[in-house]
């Protein structure tokens, strides 16, 4: 009986207290609920935020194929030359299954057809070439180069197009003043680049050889950086055809082609390839 005095008594006298202890634990409850709620909504648009990003992040990962080997791999770890996808240094700079090196510029010749059955190239001929002649000294001339052996050249931008305007011609390589490589024709296939010619005893060049042509004329010395892509393209060259033998377009019509030239430095070249001298059947003396 005591004990309910004391309580009604204590309630009485302390009424104001609790109502405001009451209301305190209210509005602290309802404050802890509505951070609660503003956490949850945070943590769901965080969430989405993430989702969306990675959603993003994987749609934008093009995958593409590497034109060597064919190996699918995203976009962004791939190596690009022109409009080709490669997956390793190893395959941009190698020849491919179908005759085509992967570090060049491909530009592809009509001028060309298919080699006879079960004939492999087994000669590199080197040939100089400027359009116009010795245009190369005051200007670019390998865009024209290039338009000839696609049977695009301009007759009208020099009187010397319209000497050779009907001709049709190709080369499987070009090496610019600058050393930028084209190619026009698969090593797999003839290009149109010896006319009549003999080898060794052999007629028909074009149905062994690979053409490789230079920028540059019998007047000038070729550029240091021609020499040098030469040799990478002539070790590039014998990693797939290992028989290779070298000779100028003079070597193999003689008294109708002079290229490369004097200027050609056959012991230069032969020295950075380390090509056995039996390999280059003509010499190693300017002609």
């Amino acid at each position: 009986m005591a004990a309910d005095l004391f309580w009604k008594s204590f309630f009485r006298e302390h009424d104001v207290l609790i109502k405001w202890l009451l209301l305190f634990a209210g509005a602290g409850a309802l404050y802890l609920w509505i951070k609660g709620k503003k956490q949850t909504k945070l943590n769901k648009d965080e969430a989405a935020k993430i989702k969306a990003e990675r959603s993003k992040a994987a749609e934008s990962e093009v995958i593409v194929q590497c034109t060597h080997c064919s190996v699918h791999l995203p976009k962004s770890e791939a190596i690009k030359r022109e409009d080709r996808f490669y997956c390793s240094q190893q395959h941009l700079n190698s020849m491919d299954d179908r005759g085509w090196l992967g570090s060049a510029a491909w530009r592809i010749s009509p001028n060309q057809d298919a080699r006879p059955v079960g004939i492999a190239p087994d000669l590199v001929v080197i040939h100089h070439i400027s359009l116009p002649p010795s245009g190369f000294v005051d200007g670019n001339s390998t865009e024209f180069i290039v338009d000839f052996f696609l049977n695009k050249l301009d007759s009208s931008l020099h009187p010397y197009f319209e000497e050779i305007a009907d001709q049709k011609v190709s080369s499987h390589f070009l090496i610019s003043r600058s050393g930028e490589v084209y190619q026009f024709v698969s090593t797999q296939n003839k290009a149109w680049h010896a006319g009549v010619s003999s080898f060794m005893g052999r007629e028909k060049c074009n149905d062994f050889s690979i053409g490789i042509e230079l920028e540059g004329d019998s007047e000038h010395p070729f550029e240091d950086i021609q020499y040098l892509v030469l040799a990478k393209l002539s070790a590039q060259l014998n990693a797939t055809y290992p028989n290779l033998h070298f000779a100028g377009h003079s070597d193999i019509a003689p008294g109708r082609k002079a290229d490369p030239g004097v200027q050609f430095d056959w012991k230069r070249f032969q020295s950075k390839n380390n090509i056995p001298v039996e390999k280059l059947p003509f010499g190693l003396d300017p002609r």
